[in-house]
């Protein structure tokens, strides 16, 4: 079980479809960060895993386009840690964290009505505005 990575309760997919490449990684480090490429980039290639949901990598690819490259593959990296295995793991969470926004469906949107209070609220309101305006006006001259 080890050479599986759980994302979610149903959802788990094996550790040999992500990729890792390492990179120097910017920031603190001292004399570590000219030397050691610590920055973990994962790469999954979603769409042609078997384990996920059409329904769920729809969903992936509609929230995270930015996060997926022309090959249609999902990228992410992390320089968090100054150590390989802790941002490695770091990728994993981030990834899992992903993949649990995208598995659970939107909520659908119940239509409503404005209370009768509020309309009732508008009306009167427009007409305090309308009496306010009619008190500007000079008196008619029609009555001599």
């Amino acid at each position: 079980m080890a050479n599986r990575i759980a994302l979610g309760d149903q959802l788990s997919i094996d550790r040999g479809e992500l990729s890792f490449t390492f990179s120097r990684s910017p920031g603190p480090g001292g004399q570590n960060v000219n030397k050691v490429n610590t920055k973990a980039t994962l790469r999954w290639p979603f769409w042609s895993s078997d384990e996920i949901p059409w329904s769920v990598k729809n969903r992936l690819a509609a929230l995270y386009a930015k996060r997926i490259n022309d090959t249609g593959e999902l990228v992410l990296s992390s320089s968090r840690y100054r150590s390989q295995p802790q941002n490695i793991d770091d990728c994993i969470d981030k990834l899992r964290s992903m993949v649990m926004a995208a598995a659970s469906p939107p909520k659908e949107r119940r239509p409503t009505r404005p209370p009768r209070s509020v309309k009732i609220n508008r009306v009167k309101a427009k007409r305090e505005q309308s009496a306010k305006k009619q008190n500007r006006k000079p008196p008619s001259t029609d009555e001599y």
